[in-house]
């Protein structure tokens, strides 16, 4: 088992850009115009006891305005004495392998992970990171996958998708859903590298949309397998893959009407049944060493026991897949948001001007702590994220949606003010800066774009208290209302939950979340189902926001009073940390809830509707240009 040492954080996890697409299920269909969200309320293939249920996810109770602080305080510690041991075991080595070994900006340059880096990841065991150590794999917790990711984030995140489009998603359903025969039979040579998996869901004629899928599958007249026809695209892995997750549709009948319909179902292909080929690999703006290429499928014979699930689970398996590993983005990228900052720091505290290390003007000093503050939400948002997993909570998808959407657009930050920070240096290929900002770009598009991303968090959870507020009764609804406008959220208060020194940003936290839930009442009273329209997504979008904001500071609140109670060294820097970024946070949830029935901001959002409808049938600009001609 000494194989610990085969470390390597698959990070990226589901890495594959077919998650820019399905990654949110039901949601909008980006590769059309109009942009219309499919509602999550008619697409959720959940059962109507699981809807009904309360649920402790922090994220999904605010939308109540409810404060459930179970799954949130104390900061959860998951790891118990052994695991901890193993962990320590895999982390200095996985560094220094990407210190020693692995050159990025080689992989960069060939477009490719070099043979001897591939080579070096399977000896660790990097390819099967959490498979069951009876399979071949390592066995790790959410958790321990977490920390080794955040590696790998911070060195090459080429690498990362490489390894993360293998497991992450590649094989993930496998894990998930694969019966005991299944497991046996692939995951030993796909834990050991022997062979690669991909995770194949995106075509051509749809990406967010991923009920909306056209690969067929046809089931043969003995019943002993299916005959696949179609394509995938951008599939990470794709080139290279023995092993692949597919995706279609196949025709059933409808008990109900008699009449047939299609239903989604999920395969293991191989590539040796023949029929799979592969294009080119795909010219890339960054994460050039993650092989991209389409699939195409012609009359591949699939047996029947190669199915993942049932007949009509296929959506559902897509979903779980990449809901059960979005949360390694996080971590991952928390990783590369490091690196940034200490590039800028070690730049900013030896470069002199004006007679003085620039480390001491405000300007430079303003970018580096803003930098550190969303590095410090990340990474504490990351391991809330994989504790509550460990922990064996089963609705956690909003926690690790917010987590990629905040992880995603907090990492292009840093990159882009550390090159700042460092001039012209950062400018240089030399510097490598720019090369993690190439690579940082895909992460707001894949494992679902962050624009679908937020409508899923805000969808999923007005939904949960659309059916809270249905069972409740008007009466119910009007007090719960009063109590929220009188500051009287339901559920505990979040000044109980954390050390002293941080009541003052816990009650303004609490306070948001009733002014949260108070909104998110009023838009369901006021639209209904209709708050899923297109035109409403300017107001879906401030909700979204708020409710980032909201979890990034319980998140906080959390680890801080943690840091404190424990008195570790950089408790009095995490408690500044947390209060500038609460009061702050406080101030944009206001003004996105405010926002959402403000009659002038409403009358923006119209105008900016119109502005954009102008120039799309135009084809183009429409104002004259300056000079007339």
């Amino acid at each position: 088992m000494f194989r610990t040492v085969r470390y390597l954080p698959s990070l990226i996890q589901r890495s594959s850009w077919n998650n820019s697409r399905n990654v949110v299920g039901p949601c909008l269909q980006i590769q059309r115009k109009e942009a219309t969200p499919c509602s999550i309320i008619q697409k959720r293939e959940t059962s109507s006891k699981a809807e009904s249920a309360e649920t402790n996810s922090f994220a999904m109770n605010i939308f109540k305005g409810d404060i459930k602080p179970s799954t949130i305080f104390p900061f959860p510690e998951v790891l118990n004495e052994e695991q901890e041991e193993m962990l320590q075991m895999l982390v200095d080595p996985c560094a220094k392998f990407f210190e020693d070994v692995n050159d990025a900006a080689a992989n960069d340059s060939l477009e490719k992970v070099e043979d001897k880096s591939l080579e070096g990841l399977k000896e660790m065991g990097a390819f099967g990171l959490q498979v069951p150590q009876d399979l071949g794999g390592l066995g790790l917790t959410n958790t321990q996958y977490a920390r080794l990711v955040e590696i790998v984030g911070s060195h090459d995140l080429g690498v990362g998708i490489t390894l993360g489009a293998h497991q992450s998603i590649g094989f993930k359903g496998i894990l998930l859903y694969g019966s005991p025969e299944q497991k046996k039979k692939y995951l030993p040579d796909l834990a050991t590298g022997k062979k690669m998996a991909a995770f194949c869901l995106t075509e051509p004629s749809c990406g967010s949309d991923a009920a909306g899928i056209k690969t067929r599958a046809i089931l043969s007249h003995d019943g002993t397998h299916y005959t696949l026809n179609g394509g995938k695209i951008w599939i990470s892995n794709g080139g290279v893959a023995d092993i692949f997750t597919v995706f279609a549709k196949t025709p059933i009948i409808d008990e109900k009407t008699g009449k047939e319909k299609d239903t989604t179902v999920a395969f293991i292909v191989e590539r040796g049944f023949g029929g799979i080929s592969h294009g080119a690999p795909e010219k890339k703006m960054g994460i050039k060493a993650s092989n991209t290429a389409a699939l195409f499928i012609d009359d591949c014979k699939v047996p029947v026991e190669n199915m993942l699930g049932e007949v009509g689970d296929g959506f559902k398996v897509a979903m779980n897949i990449l809901n059960n590993g979005r949360f390694g983005m996080a971590a991952a990228l928390s990783g590369t948001m490091k690196y940034c900052i200490n590039k800028s720091i070690e730049h900013a505290g030896q470069r002199v001007q004006f007679r003085t290390e620039i480390s001491n003007f405000g300007a430079i000093q303003e970018k580096i702590s803003r930098m550190v503050m969303k590095h410090y939400v990340t990474e504490s948002m990351a391991y809330l994220v994989s504790a509550n997993m460990d922990q064996g909570i089963k609705e956690f998808q909003i926690e690790a949606a917010i987590s990629k959407i905040y992880a995603s657009e907090a990492a292009w930050f840093c990159a882009d003010e550390a090159i700042q920070v460092l001039g012209g240096m950062g400018y240089m290929k030399e510097c490598g800066l720019e090369r993690v900002m190439r690579d940082l770009r895909i992460f707001r598009i894949f494992e679902g774009t962050n624009d679908i991303l937020r409508l899923f968090v805000v969808l999923t959870g007005m939904e949960y208290a659309g059916r809270a507020l249905k069972s409740a009764g008007q009466m119910s609804v009007v007090t719960g209302m009063l109590k929220r406008k009188l500051g009287m959220s339901s559920g505990d208060s979040l000044s109980t939950q954390v050390h002293e020194s941080l009541k003052e940003p816990a009650d303004q936290a609490s306070k948001s979340i009733a002014n949260f839930g108070q909104v998110i009442t009023s838009q369901l009273i006021k639209h209904g189902r209709n708050v899923k329209n297109p035109e409403q997504q300017f107001v879906l979008n401030r909700i979204a926001d708020a409710a980032i904001d909201i979890y990034g500071m319980v998140a906080v609140l959390s680890r801080a009073s943690r840091s404190i109670e424990q008195n570790h060294s950089s408790a009095q820097h995490e408690l500044e940390l947390t209060k500038v970024f609460c009061e702050e946070a406080a101030i944009r949830i206001d003004q996105n809830l405010r926002d959402t029935m403000d009659t002038k901001a409403l009358r923006r959002y119209g105008s900016l509707a119109q502005i954009s409808q102008d120039v799309v049938s135009n084809n183009g600009t429409l104002q004259q240009h300056p000079l007339g001609f």
